[in-house]
């Protein structure tokens, strides 16, 4: 038998060595600059691309590839977390639900890139527990060369780091507007990497401006609505309520983005409506179920990666036990549109039916500007509030358009065709001249931003005029089925009214710019000639000499009206170059057989 002073070592040594691994488990091999700096600073791009490599080194669960160039020359990477070390997106896709996770589109929000090497070393360790369900997928930098422009200074308004990127990337483009018109390399790469994935779910990770309230986090899940159906419903009725009350169980309560500006949030206010030209607006083209995570700039750097990383293993918890609804889902919604008739436009606040909220802020006065003089509001911390508040969360649409059967995109185009390339669109080539009978358009109004905008002056407000018309399809043009996976990116695109569409963001403006015209004194006799030969234009025109008083003190307004309305006019002045076959029509029977 051993002696007491014996049982007694041996007792210590026992609990020197549990305390040890103990100690050993809560501490890391592989600490971030986010880890050493307490909090304070954020990585560097080569500093966060080698923590990945290493952790792929080190980790057979852990992949890093590189896919596609940027605009800064430098690759983007996309690493992969998969407790069955198996990296092939084909067979991922039928067996999980996969996560992807964007970081650094605006890199001095550079909360998700710290954060999401947290999460992928902490699921590698073991100190999160793996989900049989989900993958988990990142970019870590998308931005990569704003990343690389790193400063102290550009986020002026921001609560840490101490260093940190720029907005803009390498052509200074805002990359969080360039989805659909991808004038960047990163764009297109983001395209490639998409398609490759195919994810379920997709987070954009990003710090907010505006308002100042008590919540480090906010959401802005895609608008339900617009996503429609089921989908939209489960998205806004299942996930939304379930990522804020699990998030408030764990300490971390979250609200929707604080859509404000200037002014008080118990007010009330609507959600953010995500257009494709943004993350979530694109992926959600495809069904796929997106959200922003913004944390709130005026909270410490610390708290806000790790709320960013509270609020990833939140929805990947949720997403994992609704793995098999997602999947249902996302089908049901791609067979729903297939069937649809109609396609909706040009979303807006419902003014009459909203949702309310417990809304915690803080309280707000407007004070004398000890700068300027004049009004400005003040934000009191001293002095919080919670209360209900109204969020207006439903949205109706102002535009519908029947689908067609397919378009036709005439072989000049080749901007527009490129990127329907890089979204993997499926598309026959005519390989006849043949004329065809076609729903055509044209433009009958828009608007034009007077300053530019991420390298563009974008229309809006556009309205067109259809009408059947005998087409001549020449060999080479370009026929798009809508009956595929990509059809609510046609229609998004396509479509001239749509807000985000290739006519609105300028891809054919040279269709608004007339190349030949008329010399007055020339044009005297024949437009004589014209009236008299043509009693019902001759009626008209003098109708609107008698109703318009101004056109008809203006000679050269008169000339050019009969000149638009006579066979001289320019056939491919606001014709738009894309047609509609209708369903049903001869059109579709001769090409789609």
């Amino acid at each position: 038998m051993l002696s007491k002073s014996v049982k007694l070592l041996v007792l210590l040594f026992v609990l020197f060595t549990s305390c040890g691994e103990k100690e050993k488990k809560e501490t890391t091999s592989y600490p971030t600059k986010f880890e050493d700096s307490k909090g304070e600073e954020t990585s560097t791009y080569d500093e966060t691309i080698e923590f990945y490599k290493t952790l792929a080194k080190e980790f057979p669960e852990i992949n890093i590839q590189t896919v596609g160039l940027t605009d800064s020359g430098e690759p983007l990477h996309i690493v992969t977390y998969n407790p069955e070390g198996n990296f092939n997106f084909q067979k991922l896709r039928d067996q999980k639900s996969i996560i992807l996770i964007n970081n650094g589109i605006h890199p001095g929000e550079s909360d998700g890139i710290d954060a999401t090497q947290l999460l992928f070393r902490d699921f590698a360790e073991g100190k999160l527990k793996s989900h049989k369900n989900v993958v988990l997928v990142t970019i870590p930098v998308y931005n990569i060369g704003g990343m690389l422009n790193r400063n102290s200074t550009t986020r002026v308004n921001q609560n840490g780091p101490k260093a940190y990127g720029f907005r803009g990337n390498a052509r200074n483009y805002d990359l969080n507007r360039d989805f659909i018109k991808a004038d960047t390399k990163n764009a297109k790469s983001f395209a490639e990497i998409f398609h490759l994935i195919q994810p379920d779910v997709f987070i954009d990770n990003h710090v907010s401006n505006g308002a100042d309230y008590q919540y480090v986090l906010t959401h802005l899940f895609t608008q339900h609505n617009k996503l429609g159906g089921n989908l939209g419903e489960f998205l806004e009725n299942t996930i939304r309520p379930e990522v804020e009350s699990e998030l408030a169980l764990k300490g971390w309560p979250i609200t929707p983005y604080v859509n404000v500006f200037n002014r008080s949030p118990e007010f009330g206010f609507s959600q953010f409506l995500d257009n494709p030209r943004y993350s979530t607006g694109y992926t959600t083209l495809w069904n796929t179920l997106g959200v922003m995570v913004e944390t709130h700039m005026l909270k410490p750097y610390k708290q806000r990666v790790e709320g960013t990383y509270q609020f990833m293993i939140t929805l990947a918890q949720i997403v994992n036990k609704n793995h098999k609804t997602i999947k249902n889902l996302r089908t049901q919604a791609q067979d729903e549109i297939a069937t649809q008739n109609h396609y909706y436009f040009n979303w807006a606040v419902d003014t009459i039916k909203s949702s309310t909220y417990d809304f915690k802020g803080f309280e707000l006065d407007t004070l004398v500007s000890e700068v300027t003089g004049l009004n400005r509001i003040k934000y009191h911390r001293d002095r919080p509030f919670e209360k209900e508040i109204t969020y207006q969360n439903y949205f109706y649409p102002k535009d519908t358009v029947e689908i067609p059967a397919a378009y036709i995109v005439k072989k000049g185009w080749q901007g527009v065709i490129e990127r329907l390339e890089a979204n993997q669109i499926e598309f026959l080539t005519a390989d006849i001249d043949t004329t065809l009978l076609l729903e055509s358009y044209q433009i009958s109004d828009y608007k034009t931003y007077s300053k530019p905008y991420e390298g563009h002056y974008p229309h809006y407000n556009t309205t067109v005029n259809t009408e059947l018309k005998k087409v001549k399809v020449a060999k080479g043009d370009i026929l798009i089925p809508t009956n595929q996976k990509g059809i609510r990116y046609l229609l998004e695109t396509l479509e001239p009214i749509a807000p985000d569409s290739f006519f609105n963001w300028n891809f054919f403006d040279t269709i608004l710019q007339r190349k030949e015209g008329f010399s007055p004194y020339v044009f005297e006799d024949l437009a004589y000639d014209i009236l008299i030969k043509n009693q019902v234009l001759r009626d008209s025109f003098i109708s609107k000499k008698e109703k318009d008083s101004e056109f008809a003190k203006n000679w050269y307004s008169q000339l050019h009206w009969v000149f638009e309305n006579s066979k001289y006019s320019e056939a491919a002045y606001l014709q738009y170059p894309v047609y509609r076959v209708p369903r049903g029509s001869n059109a579709q029977s001769f090409l789609l057989k």
